[in-house]
C-alpha cells in the first residue's frame, strides 16, 4: 500500500476545507446582490429626439444618463444600451424608486418663461455645474445659479420688469412641454408643475440668480443635483419597469439561501449515503464547486439574482449527476468483476464523453437564453454558464484526483462495500464466473411498458389542450400569461397581517385602478399580487403606492410592462425555444447520428408540452422566468437523451450486429436502459432535492419557476427513458433492413480486420 498517496489525499482535503471555511465570509461580502435580492429598480427606456433636432449617439445618451445615477448614489449601476434606441438602467440598493425615475427621465431642460409661455431664456445663461443650494432670510432652501451670460439675464429682467403688474413674473419651468404645460392652467394648482414664479420689478444685473419656492431641503437638492448635471437632449419613454423594496429583496434573499442551503447539504448527505466513500470524496468536490462558482462570480463583477441562485442550486444537482455518472460506470465495471483500479480507470474514461456531451448541450441552451433574455433571465443564464463549465472542469478533474489517490495507494483493492458494492454481487472471474447481477431493473422490459407512459402523457396533453380551449372560450386566454407577455401592471403589496382581497380591491378602486386579478399568497396570507391590464403611468403609479403604502405600513413593489415590449417578449420567447432545438440537433447530429438526434429533438418538444400543458391545467403564470424553465428542461432532457444514447451505442458496439432484426434491436434498448435506468433516478433525484428546497422554503418570488421546474425535469428523465428511446428503436426497426445487413465473407489468413471508429462505423 503507497501510504503517500494517502497523505497527499488527507492534505488536499484539509486544505481545500480550511480554503472554503476561511475565505467564505470575505466572499460573501464580496458578493453583489441583484435589485431583486437587495431592493431597487430597474427601468427600459424607449429614447427619441427632442422636437426639430437629430437623434444623439447612444453612447451620448447612456452617458448622461450616468451622470444623472451619480447624483442618486447609487454603487455600480447598469446602464446598457439596447438596439438602436433603448436604454436599460438598473439601479440595485437605491432607496427611493420614484426619486430615481424622476431624476433619471427628466430632460432637466430650465427654461424661464413669461406668463404667456414665452420663451425668455434656457439654460445656456448658466454657469455648468453653478446650482447650489442655500437658504433665503427665514431659514427656507433656495436654489443659487450662477449667471454665465450676466449681460443677457439683465436685458431678460429688465424686459420683464416693463410689461405691467401681474404681467411682470418671470416663470421658471423644468421640462416644459408646449403641448400640455401652461402658466394660466398651471397656477390655478396646489403643486403646479412650474418651479417659481418669481416678480421682477427691476432689471437684474448680477453674477447670480436664486430660484424660490416652497421646496423641502430634499427637493431643493434634487433640483439642483438635475441642474448641475445638465440637460438631456433627448426624450425618454418608460416601456417596461421593475421595483423592488429593500424589504422584499432582503427576504427573498434570506429564504433563497436557506433553502438552497438545505437542498445542496441533501445533496451531499444522499451521495454520502449511497456511495459510501465516492459519496463522501463528492460531498467535497461539491461544497468546492459552490466555493468557486461564487468566487468566479465575483472576479467577473457579476451581480447575484434570485433565478441567478436558483441555477446555482440546480447546477450543484446536474454537477452531482456527473459524480452519479462516473460512480455508476466504476459500480458497473466492478459488478463485472474488474478490480478496483481497472473499474476506476474504466468508469472514468467512459463517462467523460458522455458528462461532456451532456454540458455541451447545456451550455448551448444557457448561451442562446444569455444572448436572447433579459433581466432575471439573464441572470439565470450567466449562473449556468458559470456552472457547466465549472462541472467540467472542477467536478470531472477534481473528483478523479481525490479518488485516483486512494485508488492508486491500494488500500481499496479489497473494500467493494466502501463503493455500494456488495460483494456477494460480483463474480469471482478466476473460477471463470462471469456477470451475474445487473441491478434492480434488470428483468424490466422498458420496451413493453412504455407504452403506460405514454399513454399517461398523452392524457396529461389532452387535459391540458381541453383546460387552454375552454379558457380560451371564456376569454381568459388559453394559458394563464404573465404581464410580460400581455403587458400591464403588477402590484406586489406586503402586510405585517393578512390581508382582505375585497377591502384591497374597495381600495384600488377608490384609487382609480380596476384590478384584473388579486391573488393572495405569503405563509400568514400577507402578500398580495395585483395585476392589471393597462399600464399605469408615472404619475398615478405615485398615487397609488402612497395610497397602498398608508394602509400597509409598506412600500409596495411594481412591474409595468408597456404592450411593445410584450409582444417582442412573445417573440424572443419562440425563437429562444426553436434556437434552442437547432443548436441541441445540429449537435447531436454530429457526435451521434441523425436517428439519435431526431429522437431526441421529438424528446424535447413533448417535454416542453408537457410544461405548457401543467401550466394550463395549473394555471400557472407564464412569464419570462417560464422560457428559463423550459430552456433548462431542454438541457436536462437531453442530458439525460445523450446518457441513454452513449449506452445503446455502447451495446450495439459490443454486438458487432450482423443483421438488424427487431428482437436484437428491442433487446439492446432494453439492456441499455436496465444499466441507466438507475443512473436515471438517481440523478433526478439529487436535481429535483434542491428545486423542492426552493419550493417549499425559498421566496415566493420563485415558486411558480420552482414547480415549473420540478415538473419539467420529472417529465425530462422519463422522456429520455420511454420517449426518445423508443422513438429511436422505432425508426431503426422500419428503416431498410438491407441498409443494415453486413455481408458475410471468409476472411483471408492475412486481412486486416475493419477498424472501428466512434460515430461512423461503430453500429
Amino acid at each position: 500500500m503507497k501510504k503517500s498517496r494517502l497523505v497527499v489525499f488527507v492534505i488536499t482535503v484539509l486544505t481545500i476545507l480550511t480554503l472554503i471555511v476561511t475565505c467564505t465570509p470575505s466572499v460573501r461580502k464580496n458578493m453583489k446582490l441583484g435589485l431583486d435580492l437587495q431592493g431597487g429598480f430597474e427601468i427600459l427606456y424607449e429614447v427619441s429626439p427632442l422636437e426639430g433636432k437629430k437623434l444623439p449617439s447612444m453612447t451620448a445618451v447612456a452617458k448622461s444618463v450616468e451622470k444623472r445615477v451619480d447624483v442618486l448614489g447609487v454603487n455600480e449601476p447598469e446602464i446598457t444600451v439596447e438596439g438602436d434606441n433603448r436604454i436599460r438602467v438598473q439601479l440595485a440598493g437605491v432607496k427611493n424608486a420614484d426619486q430615481a425615475r424622476r431624476v433619471i427621465s427628466s430632460t432637466a431642460n430650465l427654461t424661464f418663461r413669461d406668463v404667456n409661455d414665452n420663451l425668455l431664456m434656457d439654460s445656456t445663461v448658466l454657469q455648468e455645474g453653478g446650482a447650489s443650494v442655500m437658504y433665503d432670510n427665514y431659514g427656507k432652501p433656495i436654489v443659487s445659479l450662477k449667471l454665465s451670460d450676466q449681460k443677457k439675464f439683465y436685458e431678460v429682467t429688465q424686459k420683464v420688469s416693463q410689461m405691467g403688474s401681474g404681467n411682470n413674473l418671470m416663470v421658471a419651468w423644468l421640462d416644459f412641454d408646449p403641448d400640455t404645460d401652461s402658466y394660466a392652467k398651471e397656477k390655478e394648482q396646489k403643486n403646479p408643475k412650474f418651479i417659481s414664479a418669481a416678480t421682477v420689478s427691476e432689471g437684474i444685473n448680477s453674477t447670480s440668480a436664486q430660484i424660490s419656492g416652497s421646496f423641502t431641503k430634499e427637493e431643493a437638492t434634487e433640483l439642483k443635483d438635475l441642474i448641475n448635471s445638465g440637460s438631456l437632449p433627448v426624450k425618454m419613454s418608460e416601456k417596461y419597469s421593475n421595483a423592488v423594496t429593500a424589504d422584499y429583496g432582503i427576504n427573498a434573499f434570506s429564504e433563497t439561501m436557506l433553502a438552497g442551503g438545505i437542498g445542496i447539504a441533501l445533496i451531499m448527505l444522499f451521495m454520502i449515503l449511497y456511495y459510501r466513500l465516492p459519496g463522501l470524496i463528492s460531498a467535497v468536490t461539491l461544497a468546492t464547486y459552490v466555493f468557486i462558482v461564487f468566487l468566479i462570480y465575483n472576479a467577473m463583477g457579476a451581480v447575484f439574482t434570485l433565478s441567478g441562485i436558483a441555477a446555482l442550486v440546480l447546477g450543484v444537482g446536474m454537477a452531482a449527476d456527473s459524480n452519479i455518472l462516473t460512480f455508476e460506470r466504476i459500480k458497473d465495471a466492478l459488478y463485472s468483476g474488474r478490480s478496483v483500479k481497472t473499474a476506476f480507470y474504466e468508469g472514468s474514461s467512459k463517462s467523460f464523453i458522455t458528462i461532456f456531451d451532456a454540458q455541451v448541450t447545456t451550455f448551448i441552451c444557457a448561451l442562446i437564453l444569455y444572448m436572447m433574455g433579459t433581466g432575471s433571465v439573464k441572470g439565470f443564464a450567466t449562473m449556468l454558464i458559470v456552472s457547466t463549465i465549472s462541472t467540467i472542469i472542477l467536478i470531472v478533474f477534481v473528483t478523479k484526483f481525490l479518488l485516483s489517490l486512494l485508488v492508486g495507494s491500494g488500500w481499496l483493492n479489497d473494500k467493494l462495500s466502501w463503493f455500494g458494492v456488495k460483494k456477494a454481487h460480483v463474480p469471482d472471474v478466476s473460477k471463470g464466473q462471469e456477470r451475474f447481477y445487473f441491478g434492480f431493473f434488470k428483468n424490466f422490459d422498458f420496451v413493453k411498458n412504455a407504452k403506460f407512459f405514454i399513454i399517461a402523457s398523452v392524457t396529461v396533453l389532452v387535459i391540458g389542450v381541453g383546460c387552454m380551449t375552454f379558457q380560451g372560450m371564456k376569454g381568459n386566454g388559453i394559458l394563464n400569461w404573465g404581464i410580460d407577455f400581455t403587458s400591464g401592471t403588477k402590484l406586489t403589496v406586503q402586510s405585517d397581517t393578512a390581508i382582505s382581497k375585497d377591502k384591497l380591491n374597495d381600495q384600488l378602486k377608490r384609487l382609480g385602478i380596476n384590478a384584473s386579478s388579486i391573488k393572495i399568497n405569503g405563509e400568514k396570507d400577507n402578500v398580495a399580487n395585483v395585476f392589471v391590464k393597462d399600464a399605469i403611468d408615472e404619475q398615478k403609479m405615485d398615487t397609488v403606492k402612497a395610497g397602498l403604502k398608508k394602509t400597509y405600513q409598506h412600500d409596495v413593489n411594481d412591474n409595468v410592462v408597456t404592450p411593445v415590449i410584450g409582444q417582442e417578449l412573445v417573440r424572443s420567447a419562440i425563437l429562444i425555444s426553436i434556437l434552442a432545438w437547432i443548436g441541441v440537433l445540429i449537435y447531436i447530429s454530429i457526435r451521434f447520428k441523425w436517428d439519435y438526434a431526431i429522437s431526441g429533438i421529438v424528446g424535447l418538444i413533448h417535454d416542453v408540452f408537457f410544461v405548457l400543458a401543467a401550466c394550463a391545467i395549473f394555471r400557472l403564470e407564464v412569464n419570462t422566468e417560464i422560457i428559463a424553465v423550459l430552456l433548462t428542461v431542454i438541457g436536462y432532457s437531453i442530458n439525460n437523451s445523450i446518457v441513454v444514447f452513449d449506452r445503446i451505442r455502447d451495446e450495439m458496439k459490443g454486438r458487432k450486429l450482423a443483421t438488424t432484426s427487431k428482437e436484437e434491436y428491442r433487446e439492446i434498448v432494453n439492456e441499455a436502459l436496465q444499466r441507466t435506468a438507475t443512473r436515471s433516478i438517481l440523478s433526478t433525484l439529487t436535481t429535483i432535492l434542491p428545486v423542492v428546497c426552493l419550493l417549499f422554503f425559498g421566496s415566493s418570488a420563485i415558486r411558480i419557476f420552482c414547480l415549473a421546474l420540478f415538473i419539467g425535469i420529472a417529465c425530462g428523465a422519463g422522456s429520455s427513458l420511454f420517449v426518445a428511446a423508443q422513438l429511436w428503436y422505432q425508426i431503426r426497426i422500419h428503416q431498410d433492413p438491407k441498409k443494415h445487413v453486413k455481408k458475410k465473407h471468409k476472411k483471408k489468413k492475412d486481412e486486416l480486420e475493419e477498424m472501428i471508429i466512434p460515430g461512423m462505423n461503430d453500429y
